[in-house]
């Protein structure tokens, strides 16, 4: 929850090492250019279950309730004869109260459901479900705990077996989202860069204040990255001791990203680089059987992670489910799911991102926008009244010169005006542009 994509050794940063997740991206495919569509904790879970935008699923704020009569990505795996699990945050049943126990019939037809609802206090961490309804105290830091609780699960259900039942399984871990208060074992991620030390981006503000504090939220942010990637270790471990790592697919992404001061913003809900990109990865232990290596420049976006799941496992994907599967860029021509090269005339050109009501916390966008990131680099927002942003990231990647009132790129402007247009009418959204004309 609120890893950035930027926040990974293997992306440059210099603040953070991550072998682990780093070997991942090395073996597996990346998406480089992977966005939130919706920024915010719970819309972006809503759309990820269901593979529908938040105003068609309704969960469009943070807390909002997914409606459980609407059909989630466990159903057809379940159908497919997977067992499916889930552990950690669930954040979907309208709630942001750590004390909320998410009944059975709202968690989202996994066999297995082990988890709770938000939490924000990663060494108190208290989970519920199959193997109990009565909340218990996970011991130590959360992210390792449930990943404990994550592997153990698979253990059981693995057990050694050749002939076991396929299974889909998702950990779903708080941090890094904040508070920033990183683990204090030094194996596990505790901090290793003084905030003195960190290297802020170009963008985070000259001002003393903001950048004392951004220095001190990135050296806790970053060691929660740490652990993050030291219990990716142990998952890539344990699934090569059960004898399953070379066909099974583990993707690892996150909700949305955080601003950490970039543009004296923080938080998420912002259409900025450092709120909207996240790590998306698809990958094998080793890199595994008939599995692509390498990047590719695919917008993919929050509805297309469940059919791209489904995709990668040769699974039929509902009618109901509006995003794009992806998986023709990972399954290499020798595996029995493969459908050809990916044709990317028929992939969007573009994603849509959206910001449904205003949020109203401090340091962050305080109205309703809309937003189209195109291929090519090119990136437009827009408030109900205003046609707000608009940034070439190819060339100005910390979006620093918004042209959006520079008559120069008025021809960009429309195009990328008209794109987001389509999108609204495409999805069924009621959000009104603004007139963009020249007078």
């Amino acid at each position: 929850d609120q890893h950035r994509a930027h926040a990974l050794s293997y992306r440059g940063d210099p603040n953070v090492f991550t072998p682990n997740i780093d070997n991942l991206a090395r073996e597996g495919m990346r998406f480089d250019y992977a966005v939130s569509g919706a920024p915010w904790c719970s819309p972006f879970r809503g759309a990820l279950l269901t593979g529908t935008y938040p105003h068609q699923n309704g969960v469009t704020q943070t807390p909002s309730p997914l409606d459980p009569a609407i059909p989630t990505v466990a159903i057809p795996f379940n159908d497919a004869g997977y067992h499916t699990a889930y552990v950690g945050k669930w954040h979907v049943d309208g709630s942001n109260a750590r004390e909320n126990c998410v009944p059975p019939e709202r968690r989202g037809n996994f066999q297995y459901w082990m988890g709770y609802e938000n939490n924000n206090n990663q060494n108190e961490c208290y989970v519920y479900g199959s193997e109990g309804e009565t909340p218990r105290r996970l011991d130590g830091y959360e992210t390792d705990s449930l990943t404990t609780l994550f592997l153990d699960h698979l253990a059981d259900h693995v057990g050694g077996e050749e002939d076991y039942q396929p299974f889909f399984a998702v950990l779903s871990v708080q941090p890094p989202h904040s508070p920033f208060v990183p683990p204090t074992n030094p194996d596990r991620g505790a901090p290793r860069i003084h905030p003195s030390d960190i290297q802020l981006r170009c963008n985070v503000p000259v001002v003393p204040r903001i950048r004392e504090r951004a220095a001190l939220d990135h050296a806790g942010y970053y060691a929660m990255v740490e652990n993050l990637d030291y219990n990716v270790g142990r998952i890539r471990m344990a699934l090569k001791d059960m004898g399953v790592d070379r066909e099974t697919y583990v993707i690892f992404f996150s909700d949305h990203g955080d601003m950490l001061w970039s543009h004296a913003q923080t938080g998420k809900s912002s259409p900025w680089e450092e709120s909207i990109r996240i790590p998306f990865i698809i990958g094998k232990v080793g890199g595994g059987a008939n599995m692509n290596t390498g990047s590719t420049d695919a917008v993919i976006n929050h509805v297309d992670i469940a059919p791209t799941t489904l995709g990668l496992c040769g699974i039929p994907v509902p009618e109901g489910m509006v995003g794009h599967d992806y998986s023709g860029h990972c399954i290499s021509s020798n595996a029995a799911e493969f459908k050809g090269k990916p044709n990317r005339n028929a992939e969007p050109d573009s994603a849509y991102l959206q910001q449904i009501p205003r949020k109203m916390h401090s340091h962050t966008v305080n109205k309703a926008w809309r937003a189209v990131v195109m291929r090519d680099g090119w990136k437009y927002a827009c408030t109900p009244s205003n046609d707000w942003l608009l940034f070439n990231t190819a060339d100005d990647p910390y979006e620093q010169a918004n042209y959006v009132y520079n008559r120069a790129f008025q021809k960009e402007k429309e195009r990328c005006h008209e794109r987001l247009a389509q999108w609204i009418e495409d999805t069924g959204d009621d959000f009104e542009l603004p007139d963009i004309r020249l007078e």
